[in-house]
């Protein structure tokens, strides 16, 4: 199935956002009469007819909307130091938001690699990825923030910060579930003492995730993914 992302959707007859609508018609050939599908990325699919192609422009006529249930538990947010290497970051929120992830926010720590984020590239790549994986809720990618600033304005009935120092620390595994999760990873030279106590102060558990040392990104990667399979345990 090939999906289209038309973010306001309101009545019966819409025109598909220029970027979608070239897709459509110039790749895809698409004609009037045909057949598509779309999602709001609000947790909807739409399926709708071609009714009308002028240039850029493609009107459709919205024939029947269905509600998809998000395939993972609760609500995750996914916040983490990005790396030097923006290719590294770029595959990361690739294959998380494949995986399932809800937000994504970028923290400037005091060992950050990176201190500015396009994020209007990032945006474009969880877009792709959203669709790519027949997704029907696009997760919100924030503006890199200071990370003293996203403890004091992000909060969830879970909140964990995986370190490498020695602070007493669980497993994430062993961890019970609940309706909403915060994970935060730290930058390649790890948090800093000071960061580790401030988080575990304003209510994080600090957690381990595997025996081994792993990279930013792919720490990232293990912890949501140990997210989603405990929301099934």
């Amino acid at each position: 199935m090939q999906l289209f992302y038309c973010p306001d959707i309101s009545g019966k007859n819409i025109e598909l956002p220029i970027e979608e609508a070239q897709h459509c018609l110039r790749v895809l050939r698409k004609e009037i009469g045909d057949t598509i599908q779309l999602t709001d990325g609000k947790g909807f699919f739409y399926e709708a007819l071609i009714t009308g192609t002028t240039g850029k422009h493609c009107s459709v006529e919205i024939l029947s909307s269905t509600v998809i249930e998000k395939p993972w538990k609760g609500h995750l947010h996914l916040a983490l130091a990005p790396t030097k290497n923006m290719d590294r970051m770029e595959w990361l929120v690739e294959k998380a938001t494949e995986i399932g992830v809800d937000e994504i926010s970028f923290l400037h720590t005091r060992y950050s690699e990176r201190k500015v984020i396009k994020t209007e590239r990032i945006e474009k790549i969880v877009l792709s990825a959203m669709k790519q994986s027949l997704k029907a809720a696009l997760p919100v990618v924030h503006e890199m923030v200071d990370f003293h600033r996203f403890l004091q304005t992000h909060t969830a009935t879970q909140r964990f910060i995986a370190h490498c120092q020695d602070f007493p620390k669980k497993n994430l595994v062993q961890i019970p579930t609940a309706d909403s999760s915060i994970l935060l990873i730290g930058p390649e030279g790890d948090f800093s003492t000071e960061e580790i106590e401030r988080a575990l102060s304003m209510g994080y558990e600090g957690v381990s995730l595997s025996d081994s040392r792993l990279r930013t990104e792919t720490a990232a990667l293990v912890g949501l993914h140990t997210l989603h399979l405990k929301g099934l345990l």
